[in-house]
């Protein structure tokens, strides 16, 4: 089989993947503008919000590696498809909470068993896709991930004026029906003869897994990756704040002003960033995103309008969406036979900056309102200036070998 062939018959399950990260992206996002009015309902204030969104992201840091070394012993189907049960029991649990405790069961289950999808769907990716074509493949799952968010506050918002329980509902029975069709049409990617021949992996704590991976070949990549999380989640977790304290909008302008970049980055992500991993390579298309990242974070508090907004959003946006698939992509090829494990271990440390993210940005935030975006920024031009030297100590050590 060569490899036009090969890649034309891994469109059926990336498309089906996409669709599954879809409907976890959609859950995950429709939460943003109903979860503040869903814990009034139980007297809960601000501090508590905090720790329902921290709460879901500790669960993934803790369980992605879990589920990613499990992939590589049982396959990918398996974890896909209990990672959608999962899930869609978790928003129901959401839906039908009838106390503050049973809010934070549903975060933790949807914590827990989202984060089995999303590293097996990327080793998955990996499984199907030759080298070359790989950048693309990572870049279609992003547009994926990034449409279900833009989407997922919009549907959020629609069905909450009828009822604030229907969006958890909606999201439960769509994952739902995400894992039926994964039962019966994904085909498994990772076999039982080919999981067979691989050696049998010792069992070993995660956070020593985690530190031997900083020691490890991608290394320097999960650091990167936390970077990339920690700047989107500072960016997303005090945006509506910034945007009503600066410019008095309120949910309608900035779910607006989220649809449009979300777009953007979605388009980015599914038709740019695979040419240009093509025609640039990986590590330029990595140093390039933090550029602009970087840049995005300073120019928005320059913003003085809606129109000017919008741009420097977008430019912020397009950064990070550039910069997701392409340093999968570098991740994945660095990882050779345990797929499953490193981008369980990818998305740990993509959890770690989502928790650290909206931490720190709401600290800095009540300090004054630009120092988060000014902070972003300087952590992005950090991870670029490494990059840029990690890049020449890898070029040396390649011509060295």
């Amino acid at each position: 089989m060569d490899r036009k062939e090969g890649w034309t018959q891994a469109r059926g399950p990336l498309a089906l993947l996409s669709f599954n990260l879809f409907i976890i992206m959609v859950g995950i996002g429709l939460v943003i503008p109903i979860l503040p009015f869903y814990v009034e309902k139980f007297n809960a204030n601000a501090q508590v919000l905090g720790a329902l969104v921290a709460v879901f992201a500790f669960m993934q840091f803790l369980f992605a590696p879990v589920w990613g070394r499990l992939s590589d012993r049982v396959g990918r189907k398996p974890l896909i498809t209990i990672g959608l049960i999962g899930f869609a029991i978790a928003e129901f649990v959401f839906a039908f909470a009838s106390g503050l405790w049973m809010l934070f069961v549903s975060r933790i289950l949807a914590g827990i068993f989202g984060s089995a999808l999303m590293p097996t769907a990327m080793a998955y990716v990996s499984d199907v896709t030759e080298p070359e074509k790989r950048g693309q493949g990572m870049g279609i799952l992003g547009a994926a991930m990034g449409m279900g968010i833009v989407i997922g506050p919009g549907i959020g918002g629609w069905l909450a004026e009828y009822d604030l329980s229907y969006p958890f509902l909606f999201a439960g029975i769509a994952a739902s029906i995400a894992a039926v069709v994964s039962i019966l049409i994904l085909p498994e990617s990772y076999t039982k003869e080919m999981r067979a021949q691989e050696e049998p992996e010792e069992k070993e704590n995660q956070f020593i897994l985690m530190k031997k991976a900083l020691g490890s070949p991608v290394g320097f990549l999960l650091v990167l990756v936390f970077i990339m999380s920690f700047g989107l989640a500072n960016f997303q977790a005090i945006f509506s704040y910034y945007a009503l304290e600066r410019y008095g909008y309120g949910p309608q302008e900035v779910g607006f002003i989220i649809l449009v970049i979300g777009l953007i980055g979605t388009v980015v992500q599914g038709f740019g960033v695979g040419k240009m991993t093509q025609w640039l390579g990986d590590q330029k298309v990595v140093t390039i995103s933090l550029l602009i990242s970087a840049f995005g974070f300073v120019i928005m508090t320059l913003a003085p309008n809606m129109v000017w907004v919008l741009i420097t959003t977008a430019v912020f946006f397009v950064g990070n969406s550039m910069l997701r698939p392409s340093l999968n992509s570098l991740i994945s090829k660095l990882a050779g036979k345990r797929q499953g494990m490193v981008m369980g271990l990818n998305n740990s440390f993509l959890s770690l900056g989502n928790v650290a993210g909206p931490l720190i940005a709401g600290t800095l935030f009540e300090w004054n309102i630009h120092i988060p975006y000014l902070f972003g920024a300087v952590i992005m031009i950090i991870g670029l200036i490494s990059t840029k030297v990690w890049i020449a100590k890898k070029g040396k050590a390649d011509a060295a070998g």
